[in-house]
């Protein structure tokens, strides 16, 4: 005859064990799908995702020059313009910028000189980017599709000149997932929105939990409505929330095509893990002073920009995927405004010695942060703008817009440093050897994500879309 009292021993014994070995699996498999080990098993759309293959980088930074420097005044040396300076530009065509050109010649107004062991040319305005020239791969003949700063920075963004399409960052975190759950995937930095403004940074017909979550860094809160409710306890703003998403589920269930429901329901429960993390991020007063002058916080010209750039950096150190930072310089002289800063159509002199004043310090110190932490091993930095200018005059000293040639770099991880890609005609008015399209940059930035950019489809509407499109080829001899 069995005991009761042993009977419920071993069955109290065998509970716990049960219930151990289940913890102990929950565990696991959790750990197991943080390291990648195994696929995951949620719903969540922003859990990470397997690459094609290896990847070269973990994370990009994407320093956008809105409102487009000049090529031959910048990095693309043409002696050739000081020579003819005042003389007919052979093949110059007036209508080629958004006004009317010269026609003439028209020298930089800058000295350019050699650095490091490459030799590469870069003009006297960046003192410090030209301190990491063997880092970086310059892609000299980069060209574009219009002369007009909101359809060439959808291109630049999404491969398109019209809105509607998914923007590389979006397509990243559509392909790669998010590494940190508690910050967005994807995340855009400006002072004045720059032309164009959001459907530059949309997710397109991506379902929108790929949006970048855009911000201005110069506001006390950069994130708007971020904040929790000052008379909601965190106890009950959880328990608020955990009804909403029981309610949202339900709802959700009931309709499985739509694709926007799962989003929402994650966008709630991402804006509330922020509400932590995220103030911390962007608290950039959690820096040693050495840094905030490094970045050239210390400056009323580099102040705004050198905040973004160091945010950028502890973003991508707490797992963040894809940063970009439109630069922004509130009355730009020269021609350039707050949205189009680089924008030089009256005096290229006056508008890029201020531009570069604001950008220089903090994109150098960038790169030598990244460098000291060991970090630029694995992170991708670009810089550009979304086209070129003239060779030739517009008024006296200015600039049109030229989306027949301009300059791109790139640096960090899989990025072959010292290298010159590519070449203008001896004017720089026009990209002659080994063009560059924006399909072949996105091509390459994948690639150096680990992504095969004609495998990473997204059908709508019936056809298999991609960024890009159906060209792009992988600008291979810039490649480590």
């Amino acid at each position: 005859m069995n005991d009761p009292k042993n009977d419920f021993l071993q069955s109290r014994r065998r509970f716990f064990e049960q219930v151990g070995l289940g913890a102990g699996s929950l565990a696991l498999a959790n750990l197991l799908q943080s390291e990648g080990l195994v696929s995951a098993t949620s719903t969540n759309p922003l859990r990470p995702r397997y690459s094609h293959f290896g990847s070269r980088i973990k994370s990009v930074i994407w320093l956008f020059q809105t409102g487009s420097p000049s090529q031959v005044d910048t990095f693309d040396y043409k002696p050739e313009l000081g020579k003819r300076n005042g003389q007919p530009l052979a093949g110059a065509d007036p209508k080629t910028g958004f006004f009317t050109t010269s026609g003439k010649c028209l020298k930089s107004p800058f000295e350019f000189k050699q650095h490091g062991q490459s030799g590469a040319q870069t003009s006297e305005i960046f003192p410090f980017i030209s301190q990491h020239v063997d880092d970086i791969a310059f892609l000299y003949s980069c060209y574009s599709q219009s002369n007009n700063h909101t359809p060439a920075m959808l291109e630049m963004n999404s491969g398109m000149i019209r809105q509607g399409f998914p923007s590389m960052g979006s397509w990243i975190t559509y392909g790669l997932g998010s590494e940190n759950e508690n910050l967005p995937a994807y995340v855009v930095m400006h002072g004045t929105k720059p032309r164009g403004a959001d459907p530059i940074w949309s997710s397109g017909f991506l379902p929108s939990v790929y949006q970048a979550t855009a911000l201005d860094p110069r506001q006390a809160k950069p994130i708007a409505n971020l904040d929790r409710p000052k008379d909601l306890s965190q106890p009950q703003q959880r328990a608020l929330l955990d009804a909403l998403r029981t309610a949202n589920k339900r709802h959700a269930t009931a309709r499985p095509f739509d694709r926007d429901l799962t989003a929402r329901l994650e966008s709630f429960e991402l804006a509330y893990r922020m509400q932590t993390t995220a103030p911390e991020v962007f608290d950039v007063s959690r820096e040693p002073e050495h840094i905030r002058e490094m970045y050239g916080l210390n400056r009323n010209e580099s102040r705004d920009y050198g905040k973004q750039c160091l945010i950028a950096r502890r973003l991508i150190e707490q797992g963040v995927r894809f940063v970009q930072i439109f630069a922004a310089c509130p009355n730009t002289p020269g021609g350039g405004v707050g949205d189009v800063p680089w924008d030089g159509h009256s005096d290229i002199n006056a508008n890029h010695r201020a531009c570069a004043a604001t950008v220089d310090q903090p994109t150098g110190a960038l790169l030598a942060d990244l460098k000291a932490r060991g970090m630029l091993n694995d992170t991708l930095v670009i810089y550009g703008g979304e086209f070129g200018r003239t060779s030739d005059s517009q008024g006296a000293n200015g600039r049109d817009h030229n989306p027949h040639a301009y300059t791109t770099w790139m640096a960090g991880g899989g990025i072959k440093g010292g290298t010159k890609y590519g070449a203008t005609d001896e004017f720089g008015y026009k990209s002659v050897e080994k063009r560059v399209s924006v399909h072949d940059i996105h091509a390459t930035v994948l690639h150096l994500m680990g992504m095969e950019h004609t495998k990473l489809t997204y059908r709508f509407n019936g056809r298999d879309f991609r960024l890009t499109d159906v060209a792009g080829e992988i600008i291979h001899d810039i490649l480590a």
